[in-house]
């Protein structure tokens, strides 16, 4: 008896001996990263430079719903976590760079001056977020029909705000022209009046033919005195080679070269025009196509070679500068950043199936997302769709639904466009 209680005694503790190597070789072989992935995780740890160093390098996350509806592999890159909230960030810097920064070493813009822009809301604010880091402050004109949400972001960022009535880019009131003509006065004023106050704050009488209450408020005149620069987010390149030197490698290096597709939305084009242009040159058998809203004729000009669209012909622009619901997205004219973009097909994508689809991801995913982030999500399932199970398709998440809230997220607003959702699942895209 004595005998196989010994005999127990000596295999339990055998058994515990090798449990326990066997434990210990399984926990070291979990916590011994691969030599890759430790420096991998070194440089996520490092810290960056300011808000600057904090732009770019986005995760790229699989969209759990879509892939798994579509038996594709969707990813997202997460371009609404830079710190100003959308993908214009990395355009915003570019710009900066290249022009800004040249012109104040070069002595044509004085730390203090003005960066100016006509945009939507997101470049704006993406401008409004870096301007101070490097001296500058920011002055936007902007349509008054923008989401409430991108004009009080702009105001509490420190930015001046102009809001004016949406017109025809040829008109010399869009809200382009009159950033780009604010632009030049500033730079006319500054070197003419270099000292426009009077030292208390207060605007003297007239200056070089502006009075304060002719049109503008006299705080925006006050700032002129430094100069100005006009950011032309939509003919200036630095918005390509922004996304074809960073969002475009990003997205290689996050998929090791190892996808089908990409599809995206275009506003100025610089983002659709940069990606696609570094994916084909690395790989000419990735497709890039454009997905285009509802009043724009890009999708035309994709697959037609005609600037053109239907709602111009017939006179049924609901509004201006184009009928949709989505903003930032859809152009009547050709910019130089779209001209630069290498595509292989378009497709045209609808509000009701961006405002579904926008339910769709909030519901299913957690996806918070605006409304181009939502069409160019209705437009990754399409090229699904077209390539069949088994591919890889990339899109951008362009930036989150905070900015969004009085318009796309408003079913109040949405009601006035027969827009309310009601889908269950895909139905809208034709998948049960």
């Amino acid at each position: 008896m004595a005998a196989a209680r010994a005999t127990v005694a000596v295999v339990a503790t055998v058994s515990v001996a090798a449990l326990s190597y066997f434990l210990c070789d399984f926990l070291s072989q979990k916590t011994q990263l691969p030599r890759s992935t430790k420096k991998k995780k070194k440089r996520q740890l490092g810290t960056r430079s300011g808000v600057i160093g904090a732009i770019g390098n986005t995760p790229l996350i699989r969209i759990n719903s879509l892939s798994d509806a579509t038996g594709c592999e969707i990813l997202g890159k997460c371009e609404f976590l830079n710190p100003g909230g959308s993908v214009k960030d990395r355009v915003a810097v570019k710009i900066i760079e290249e022009l800004v920064v040249q012109a104040l070493e070069s002595g044509k813009l004085v730390r203090g001056g003005v960066v100016t822009e006509g945009s939507a809301g997101s470049t704006a604010i993406s401008l409004a977020t870096v301007a101070p880091a490097y001296g500058c402050k920011c002055h936007v004109v902007i349509p008054d029909d923008a989401a409430i949400e991108k004009s009080q972001i702009l105001e509490a960022l420190g930015a001046t705000v102009e809001k004016v009535r949406p017109v025809s880019i040829t008109h010399r009131d869009h809200y382009v022209n009159i950033a780009r003509r604010w632009a030049a006065e500033a730079n006319e004023l500054a070197a003419k009046h270099p000292k426009i106050n009077q030292g208390n704050g207060e605007m003297s009488e007239e200056v070089n033919g502006f009075h304060p209450d002719e049109g503008r408020p006299a705080a925006v005149i006050l700032n002129d005195c430094k100069g100005g620069l006009f950011a032309d987010q939509f003919e200036n390149l630095a918005n390509f080679r922004a996304h074809y030197e960073g969002t475009g490698p990003e997205i290689w290096e996050q998929t090791d070269g190892s996808l089908d597709a990409f599809v995206a939305a275009a506003g100025t084009g610089g983002t659709v025009a940069g990606v696609s242009r570094f994916l084909q040159d690395k790989n000419p058998n990735i497709k890039c196509y454009l997905v285009d809203p509802p009043g724009s004729s890009l999708f035309n000009k994709v697959t037609r070679g005609v600037m053109y669209t239907k709602e111009e012909a017939e006179g049924k622009r609901l509004k201006n500068p184009f009928d949709t619901v989505t903003e930032g997205i859809g152009i009547n004219r050709l910019t130089e950043n779209f001209s630069m973009a290498t595509l292989d097909g378009a497709f045209r994508g609808t509000d009701m199936e961006a405002v579904e689809m926008s339910r769709y991801l909030l519901k299913n995913d957690g996806l918070f997302l605006g409304s181009s982030s939502a069409m160019n999500c209705v437009g990754a399932v399409r090229m699904a769709q077209l390539l069949g199970p088994g591919h890889t398709i990339v899109t951008i998440l362009c930036d989150n639904g905070m900015r969004h809230l009085s318009k796309f997220y408003n079913d109040e607003y949405l009601s006035r466009f027969n827009l309310k959702p009601s889908a269950v699942g895909l139905e809208f895209l034709g998948i049960k």
